[in-house]
């Protein structure tokens, strides 16, 4: 027979791995995100100094989108004037971030995509 105790431990010691594997896997998945993004602003030609720095900026990018008055012109704008670049590669670091942290928001940039 099965003591009570016994369950209530093993139910505690797999609710603590669980806990340990979900805190180990967020920070893996926001690396893993982070090289993709540095990874495709190399491909796109676009030069990275300092890529801590590179990746918040590209995490600001969505919140930048949901804001009052946010959109994919005043993105731009805010990154070329903020960080010395110019509108052209603003504009291709917007799209990156954008098709990195919050790809949802592709879709609607693209009024005449072809449909399905």
């Amino acid at each position: 027979m099965i003591r009570p105790t016994r369950v209530l431990q093993f139910l505690g010691v797999t609710a603590g791995l669980a806990a340990l594997t979900a805190t180990q896997a967020a920070p893996i998945r926001a690396d893993m995100m982070g090289n993709a993004f540095l990874l495709a602003l190399t491909n796109a030609g676009i030069s990275i100094s300092q890529p801590a720095r590179t990746m918040a900026l590209g995490q600001s990018v969505c919140p930048m989108m949901v804001q009052p008055g946010g959109s994919f012109d005043s993105v731009v704008s805010a990154m070329a004037d903020g960080n010395g670049m110019s509108h052209d590669t603003a504009g291709a670091f917007t799209i990156i971030a954008i098709a990195t942290y919050c790809p949802a928001m592709l879709a609607p940039l693209l009024p005449n995509r072809l449909q399905a």
